[in-house]
């Protein structure tokens, strides 16, 4: 999916007392296994120094000589003469591609500490360029959909069909594969990764859904984790369905942030000083929208599969704050059309990644079966938070019609691991504080660097340099921050400021290192 931005800048910075985590090499098997993998020159304008590559890995794990299946790999190779090992990075999803995102980091870090590293992207199975790519129904986000808040009894059976027969089309053309679609077979092929690249250890920086990934790898690998870095962190004790019922309240907050920031710039939007009235404008267009489609292409789900995405990165306010009062106060639709196809129009890319997204989450965890404990939890949920609550049902209710059975999530608590650093937000709507303490608490050692009052999703290389400074010199020395033991955080790092409306010619695209491509490489929905 393509996403619009805008970049942001400034920073705080707060000192923490430091520790350093004991040294460990990252080794190889052996320098043959390490130039096993055959790279060939994949750069873009923005990744000059790009590399892909790809690896046979078994369906099964359980049967290593059975069917296999073939991952896309990337690299920015090191050029440093201290060599600390591959890192590993992830976007998250599940179903994001990650491709590009080694580029990213790789350009995004100070150069000194990324030539130290062979920073290596990979799409998951099922993902992308990894083959067999995976895409159950394609259209099926095609617009207009059904109301996704569902108050009659038509409404809720069309959102049901549509959700039946996503479910229904993975099991007839992924019958064979479904079963091996879930987090513990890409924590295996990650293994098969690190084997391949001739390394005896990894270390591995994953964002989002990438930090439940990154945590069960180290559960099931304690020894081969060099270093590990969680960014916006996955409760792992609610997945899939209880972080599901979280998310939906921590949007409607940063919805109700979103509003507040509208009525603070009046003067530019002119929807109202209140936020409770802006909020209630929101509402009415959605109401409306329900009605009569704009372009016939954005009605009341389409509308917030557009907005969804403020949630994730504040920086998008602006362009979301301009379609909004075009509507409400010129009658102007174009804008909204425009915003939605930035911001939510699904592609082929992007019906691959709900594929995943779906057949991964269903797999990983235990779902309701019965749909009446999906209406009582959905309308409970809705009547606090009526922002994304149904939408969010919807997007995962394949899972109440699965056609695999469900595995046990892996228990993550871990005393084995070298000190891991994890940074999270207070105010994340995607993946709520509370994970962040949560996995804190679980990794025995770890260290957890707070941003203050910040309300996005993916929170490091975005333009915080206290928090840049934290990453950047855990990953040259392995040093984390340590507290005095009062309270959770390890480190606090202020929030950066809110962004301001767009000037009459705001740039359309940013620099391949600004926050908004970052955000825009993250995995939504997890």
């Amino acid at each position: 999916m393509k996403r619009s931005a805008v970049a942001l800048a400034g920073a705080f910075a707060l000192a923490g007392g430091l520790l350093t985590a004991a040294p460990s090499a990252a080794g190889s098997d052996t320098q043959a296994a390490r130039t096993s993998l055959k790279w060939a020159d994949c750069s873009t304008k923005d990744y000059p120094t790009l590399q892909c590559s790809s690896l046979k890995v078994p369906l099964d794990h359980r049967h290593p000589d059975g069917k296999k299946i073939t991952l896309a790999l990337s690299r920015v190779k090191h050029t440093a003469k201290t060599y600390q090992g591959p890192l590993l990075v992830n976007p998250g999803g599940p179903g994001a591609s990650g491709l590009t995102l080694a580029g990213f980091v790789a350009g995004s870090l100070p150069k000194k500490v990324a030539a130290q590293y062979d920073v290596i992207g990979f799409d998951p199975r099922g993902v992308g360029k990894s083959q067999p790519a995976l895409n159950c129904r394609p259209g099926h986000f095609a617009p207009v959909r059904p109301d996704s808040v569902p108050s009659t009894g038509k409404i809720e059976k069309a959102n049901l069909d549509r959700v039946k027969a996503f479910a229904a089309a993975c099991g007839k053309k992924y019958g064979g594969l479904l079963k091996y679609i879930d987090t513990v077979s890409a924590v295996r092929d990650m293994d098969a990764i690190r084997k391949a690249l001739g390394a005896k250890q990894i270390n591995y920086f994953g964002y989002s859904y990438g930090t439940y990934l990154g945590a069960v790898y180290a559960k099931l690998y304690p020894e081969r984790v060099r270093r590990a870095v969680l960014d916006s962190i996955v409760d792992p004790t609610g997945v899939w369905y209880e972080d599901n019922l979280d998310q939906d309240h921590a949007f409607d907050s940063r919805h109700k942030a979103f509003a507040a920031w509208v009525a603070k710039h009046d003067k530019t939007y002119k929807l109202g000083t209140d936020p409770a009235e802006v909020e209630a404008k929101w509402y009415a267009m959605r109401a409306a929208l329900a009605k009569k489609p704009a372009g016939k292409k954005v009605g009341a789900s389409e509308l917030e599969d557009t907005f969804v995405p403020g949630g994730y990165f504040n920086g998008y306010w602006p362009y979301l704050a301009e379609a909004f009062a075009a509507y409400v106060n010129k009658k102007d639709a174009d804008p909204l059309v425009e915003a939605y196809e930035n911001f939510a129009a699904v592609d082929a890319a992007g019906d691959n990644g709900y594929s995943i997204y779906a057949a991964v989450q269903c797999r990983d965890a235990w779902w309701p079966r019965d749909w009446g404990q999906w209406q009582h939890d959905n309308w409970k949920a809705h009547e606090k938070a009526p922002f994304m609550a149904w939408n969010n049902a919807w997007y995962n209710a394949p899972c109440a019609f699965w056609p695999t059975g469900s595995l046990n999530p892996t228990n993550v608590s871990n005393h084995k691991l070298p000190p891991v650093l994890l940074f999270q937000a207070t105010d994340d709507a995607a993946t709520p504080y509370e994970g962040g303490v949560t996995v804190h608490r679980k990794l025995r050692g770890s260290s957890l660097v707070v941003e203050e009052g910040g309300g996005n999703h993916g929170i490091t290389l975005s333009g915080n340099a206290c928090l840049d400074g934290y990453l950047a010199d855990y990953l040259a020395t392995g040093k984390v921050p340590r507290g005095d033991g009062h309270g959770d955080a390890d480190a606090v790092c202020a929030t950066l400021p809110d962004p301001e409306p767009l000037k009459a010619k705001a740039a359309s695209t940013a620099a391949p290192g600004s926050p908004s491509v970052l955000h825009g490489l993250l995995g939504f929905r997890s």
